[in-house]
């Protein structure tokens, strides 16, 4: 198999790799492996210009560099783009050393939130690598590949002899239509399941940026303060090409702030009721955004699942953080989506600068007490490009770890050393999902054999958590 372009998630481990969210899956017990969009944006830009683009998730199977250099052998191609996360980064890196071993002229790429602060010192450190994408890669990739002269294209820093030159930041994308649908056909679709039913899914990006900019979060950082959303037709047309040329039924609508302006949000499900497909989606919602008119349209359009970025049951830390929400506005929104039959996904951080004992037992509380059907306790990860990476840095936290990124602690709390939060993070686990009262709830709602398999093996893995 040949290809002018390999796209590529290094053999690092799982993760899913979208900017914001440089999180591992296998940790995580019910955060399942995403198809590599990003890659397949990036493939369909190299479609348009003519030229064949090969895609591999090489983190997927476990494989190795030896298998990329096989694969390379093989492919040949004239450009190598891989996805870099700070997380990994010393391990995706060797992609490009590897690739310079088997095709000394091959042109190496590499794009991932990291670059958009340490793009000129990873390119001083790494030799391999020609060229850094810094921020949106599409457009930007397109000049690369139309040979458009390094110096006239913004938002990388390339490497020109031996002199590394930064050019100035490109704008954000402002009509997002203009970007082609995601290139499917270049992976095989079938390896990224829904965790709960075991069914296909897709991740369909319906906007991009976010205005709230919290202390632990890149959204703001990587896609900006304005939100930015595709219009509805242009999204529905993306489900019906998944539905009539993939058979794909299920989806998540990615976004940073799906529900930021409820009057799209309704068109957007009218839409898809017009468009009459058996389908089901996930998304993401502020707790201060929700609308119940909209929540009802969201239940009839097809959505199963929200999740909420609840954080913590400490209001204190809600403030530090920036959320700009209450606890009383979260437990009213889960109580909306619960009513209307929509699942909640509650997303929580444990291991912020303030953290303490009391912080993590009043967050417990209010966890118990909304009892949504699941949950995620994040450890605090500093990713550089954060107010929290800054933090850390200016109140010598400790050094940054990133060896189990969101599972093991990336610094000690003001109160906590690492270790203790990786102690409390484990007992939220348990204490959250091994309790009578979630169990019963959870059972009720089970629909089918192979649904019920799914939830036992995600209990197994918490009840044997090490």
């Amino acid at each position: 198999m040949k290809g002018d372009v390999f796209l590529v998630y290094p053999p690092s481990p799982v993760m899913n790799r979208e900017d914001r969210c440089q999180q591992p899956t296998d940790s995580l017990i019910v955060i399942p492996p995403l198809p590599p969009t990003d890659l397949l944006y990036l493939g369909s830009i190299t479609k348009s210009v003519g030229m064949k683009p090969v895609v591999k998730d090489y983190s997927l199977n476990s494989e190795t560099i030896d298998d990329f250099k096989c694969d390379l052998k093989e492919i040949r191609p004239k450009y190598l783009v891989a996805n870099v996360a700070s997380t990994t980064l010393n391990s995706d890196l060797e992609v490009f050393k590897a690739a310079k071993e088997v095709l000394p002229d091959i042109i190496c790429i590499a794009k991932g939130a990291h670059f958009n602060i340490f793009d000129v010192k990873t390119m001083e450190d790494n030799p391999s690598l020609d060229i850094v994408i810094r921020n949106e890669a599409e457009f930007t990739f397109k000049e690369i590949l139309e040979n458009k002269p390094y110096e006239d294209i913004l938002g990388i820093t390339y490497r020109s002899g031996s002199v590394i030159i930064k050019n100035p930041k490109r704008p954000f994308i402002e009509n997002l239509d203009e970007i082609p649908y995601p290139s499917r056909d270049l992976i095989d679709n079938s390896v990224y399941k829904r965790p709960d039913t075991g069914e296909v899914q897709a991740v369909i990006k319906v906007s991009r940026g976010c205005p709230y900019h919290c202390f632990f979060c890149l959204a703001t950082p990587v896609s900006g303060a304005k939100v930015r959303k595709r219009s509805p037709e242009n999204i529905v047309g993306e489900i019906k090409e998944c539905y009539e040329k993939y058979n794909i039924k299920n989806f998540i609508f990615w976004s940073d702030l799906f529900n930021s302006d409820n009057k799209w949000v309704s068109k957007l499900c009218e839409k898809i009721i017009e468009l009459g497909f058996d389908i089901t989606f996930s998304t993401n919602t502020r707790a201060d955004s929700a609308e119940i008119n909209t929540v009802k349209l969201m239940k009839k359009a097809g959505c199963s699942l929200v999740s909420i970025g609840i954080e913590s049951g400490s209001e204190l830390l809600l403030s530090k953080m920036g959320k700009k929400i209450t606890k009383e506005q979260i437990k009213n929104t889960v109580q909306m989506f619960k009513k209307e039959g929509i699942k909640v996904y509650g997303y929580y951080v444990l291991g912020l600068p303030w953290e303490s004992y009391d912080t993590y037992r009043e967050t417990m509380k209010f966890a118990k007490s909304l009892n949504t059907e699941f949950v995620s306790f994040y450890t605090a990860t500093a990713l550089v490009g954060t107010k929290f990476y800054d933090y850390v840095k200016e109140n010598n936290l400790g050094g940054l770890n990133f060896d189990m990124p969101y599972y093991y602690p990336s610094v000690d709390t003001h109160y906590l050393s690492k270790n203790q939060v990786f102690k409390l993070h484990k007992k939220a686990l348990r204490e959250y999902y091994l309790r009578p009262k979630y169990i019963l709830m959870m059972l009720f709602k089970i629909k089918s054999p192979k649904e019920f398999f799914n939830y036992f093996n995600a209990a197994l893995r918490v009840f044997f958590r090490r």
